[in-house]
């Protein structure tokens, strides 16, 4: 089977207010839904998706659901996109729960949880994927605020949320952190959330050594330019326009691209693998 052949920069000039929606984008972007083919690697298992709305954890939940198992996407506010991917999984004949509101807030990420136990029967998988970002030019664009409110979406609901799931989580289960090339690579005019990746980069390897003697594994994936919402939500027209042609590649990952990877860190057979952080790049160096 011959890779699909995706678009590269130049795009059509666009924006969107933040979070953004993908049925607008231009290109839309591929989440799989009619390449990605499961092979039941997660048969019988109950998964958390943060963000499982659209982007990223769209093409998750996906592949997740093809792999046979259920899913709960998290997500701020976007309904349609929401209701959209829940459509996808209940397609696989998988359960779709979905839980709206704000993961800064750790009574929220209880929640998450709670309804994880109750709806699904329990989890064991937890995808800690959204993120906010915004671009700023200079330090003192960045107010208080913006600073604060960046980590408390991108790495103190990581935290908010693992302690939550671990008491419910058995031997074999996993947790999956998507941090950023930005971890190893920071773009300056993405400070705060570059500052996030970085700390979720030692998050995820910390957790993974407290979690070991437990049997949960710990492991991320750091994504390079992917088209997603975020983009044209965050980003400045021209750079939305020329996005991802700085890579190896010279075209950004759309996030069916992704997902593998995410299957690859759930699936049981990966047993020896936590502490590790997955590149998917487009050939851009990680270290």
């Amino acid at each position: 089977m011959s890779p699909p052949t995706y678009p590269s920069p130049p795009f059509p000039q666009q924006q969107q207010a933040m979070p953004g929606e993908t049925r607008v984008m231009d290109p839309v972007p591929d989440h799989g839904e009619s390449t990605y083919k499961g092979s039941g690697r997660l048969s019988g298992k109950r998964a958390v998706i943060t963000g499982g709305d659209s982007g990223i954890g769209r093409a998750v939940a996906i592949a997740y659901a093809r792999e046979g198992a259920d899913v709960l996407i998290a997500y701020l506010e976007e309904d349609k996109d929401a209701r959209d991917t829940a459509k996808l999984v209940e397609q696989e004949k998988r359960k779709a729960v979905l839980v709206r509101g704000d993961i800064q807030r750790p009574q929220h990420c209880q929640q998450i949880v709670e309804r994880a136990v109750s709806d699904l029967g329990g989890i064991d998988i937890l995808v800690n994927n959204a993120a906010h970002q915004a671009s700023f030019k200079h330090l003192a664009d960045i107010t208080d605020e913006e600073w604060d409110h960046t980590f408390r979406v991108n790495i103190h609901a990581m935290f908010y949320l693992s302690k939550a799931a671990v008491p419910h989580m058995k031997a074999g289960s996993s947790i999956i952190n998507t941090a950023s090339i930005n971890s190893d690579d920071p773009n300056p005019t993405l400070l705060a959330y570059a500052t996030t990746k970085g700390a979720i980069h030692n998050f995820t390897a910390g957790l993974a050594q407290l979690l070991a003697e437990q049997g949960i594994r710990v492991n991320a994936v750091a994504p390079g330019p992917i088209w997603t919402p975020l983009i044209p939500s965050t980003m400045p027209a021209e750079a939305v326009k020329t996005f991802g042609g700085n890579v190896p590649m010279k075209r950004p990952g759309q996030p069916a691209e992704l997902a593998t990877a995410y299957v690859m860190l759930a699936d049981p057979l990966s047993s020896y693998v936590s502490g590790a952080t997955i590149a998917v790049t487009g050939g851009r160096p990680f270290l």
